[in-house]
């Protein structure tokens, strides 16, 4: 029965929560407390734990107070009770999507859009960049924004593997790969 209490109370906070797993809070708060399965110290402590772990918020935190009240298997139930709303409502956009696609004008304002996000990222890169090679050592300054030559060569060659490999095999590198790659070479170089 707990199991069941624990999915079905997980579903409608996934279900009514709008603005992210930190507006969950209150209602995780009154319902996990209400319903007497954590105290308010042991949810402070789990929310904290939430936070610093990686992870989206809401899973971290359904899966830490589905664990200490009903196991692996509360974990497991309240964790695909918060995100199962989710996957609902993505799947039913993602069918209602694929007819707008369709529409001239939404490929239009979407290939609009495209180029807009790719200068935002890159303008965002450029200021970062400009202020680190000009604030260099500046008191006002962080010093943990400094030009690191190594860190720079590394992102420059990877890139051009990516290019390269792009041109070579006509598909892009999986990101994974290249994540991993990333790892490597920054265990070999930095440590």
């Amino acid at each position: 029965m707990i199991y069941f209490e624990l999915f079905y109370t997980f579903f409608l906070i996934g279900l009514f929560t709008f603005g992210g797993g930190y507006a969950m809070i209150p209602m995780i708060q009154e319902q996990v407390v209400n319903k007497g399965w954590l105290q308010e110290s042991q949810l402070t402590d789990f929310i904290a734990i939430s936070e610093s772990t990686p992870g989206p918020f809401a899973i971290n935190i359904s899966t830490f107070v589905g664990s200490q009240t009903g196991g692996v298997f509360g974990a497991i139930c309240s964790t695909i009770g918060v995100v199962l709303p989710s996957f609902i409502i993505i799947i039913l956009i993602s069918l209602i999507l694929a007819r707008f696609l369709k529409n001239r004008f939404v490929k239009g304002a979407l290939n609009g859009v495209k180029p807009v996000v790719v200068a935002l990222i890159a303008s965002t890169a450029i200021v970062l960049l400009i202020k680190i090679l000009l604030y260099q050592g500046h008191p006002l300054f962080s010093q943990s924004l400094y030009f690191d030559r190594v860190s720079f060569t590394l992102l420059l060659v990877l890139s051009l593997f990516a290019f390269i490999y792009k041109r070579m095999f006509k598909k892009s590198l999986n990101p994974i790969l290249l994540i991993l790659l990333s790892a490597v070479l920054g265990i070999v170089l930095f440590y």
